[in-house]
């Protein structure tokens, strides 16, 4: 009796660790004090808001040619951190047009003032009630920041996203927004059959259903690519910015050669153009400089 009521307490002692381990560990609150932006680590069911320890602090100056759509999510931003009603907001549209240093970019004019940047994964979107649940007491303003979001057909995910824009039965944080990037305007895939009603007896509940996530978005702006003219004045802000002193004639000849190669007029390509020409010019300096010293 005495060995079975010792294998009995083991037991016992056994199920009360394992169910220990299935209980969620209390999680801090996050660190706004000291840090401006933070990343969602997922770890099983359970998960953490993790300093960035350097983080891009972009310079919204360096965005040329979304001057709209930049004055736009500024203001919309400067109503939230003011305590006044704003929009989530979607950028989609091209990539490599600025939609994700546009977020970025917001904290540096608007960290002093409360504002901080949650970044989480489209696999994360689940945990947004947790990770609001974490943020809903804090005294600051937070962008939950969910970059290259999209849904592929038969995802359940896009449906709860949907409740938890809108705030399901809980009341959705007054210091919480989503700020999205995505190449898709409505999120999900669209297909030829959507429009012509093949294999649905009420297509129109199909297509419903699709722009009704993108809806749930109160801001949304259109990213595209930028046509030639565009692009060489993106290419001249950045040359003179960084005063690199080529003639006009010369820096669009090369800057048109290398949108060919690389295919895309953007201003990431513009950024990229900039950054290899301003490189090679230095390599050409220092080459002087040590032929010179010979």
């Amino acid at each position: 009796m005495i060995d079975n009521a010792e294998r009995f307490g083991a037991l016992l002692e056994r199920v009360e660790r394992l169910v220990e381990g299935m209980m969620p560990a209390a999680v801090a609150p996050p660190d706004c004090e000291h840090f401006l932006a933070f990343r969602w680590e997922r770890t099983g069911e359970r998960g953490r808001l993790a300093p960035v320890m350097y983080p891009h602090l972009f310079d919204l100056n360096e965005l040329v040619g979304i001057d709209d759509i930049k004055e736009e999510v500024v203001r919309n931003t400067t109503q939230f951190v003011e305590g006044l009603p704003a929009n989530n907001v979607l950028l989609w549209g091209e990539r490599g047009c600025g939609k994700s240093s546009l977020v970025k970019g917001l904290l540096k004019p608007f960290a002093s003032r409360g504002l901080r940047i949650v970044e989480l994964k489209r696999w994360d979107i689940m945990s947004l009630p947790h990770i609001t649940s974490l943020l809903r007491d804090a005294p600051y303003r937070f962008i939950l920041f969910c970059d290259d979001l999209s849904f592929d057909e038969g995802e359940g995910d896009f449906r709860a996203l949907k409740t938890l824009l809108d705030g399901d039965i809980e009341e959705r944080p007054g210091n919480v927004l989503i700020y999205a990037t995505s190449n898709r305007r409505h999120l999900m895939p669209e297909r030829m059959e959507d429009n012509t009603g093949d294999l649905e007896i009420h297509p129109e509940e199909a297509v419903g259903e699709k722009l009704a996530l993108a809806d749930r978005f109160g801001l949304s702006f259109g990213f595209y690519s930028l046509d030639q003219d565009e692009y060489l004045d993106v290419v001249r802000y950045y040359a003179a910015r960084r005063g690199l002193g080529v003639k006009d004639t010369e820096l669009c000849d090369l800057a048109l050669k290398w949108s060919l190669y690389s295919a895309r007029r953007s201003g990431r390509s513009a950024r990229q153009f900039v950054d290899d020409l301003e490189g090679r010019l230095g390599l050409t300096k220092s080459g002087r400089r040590k032929k010179s010293s010979l």
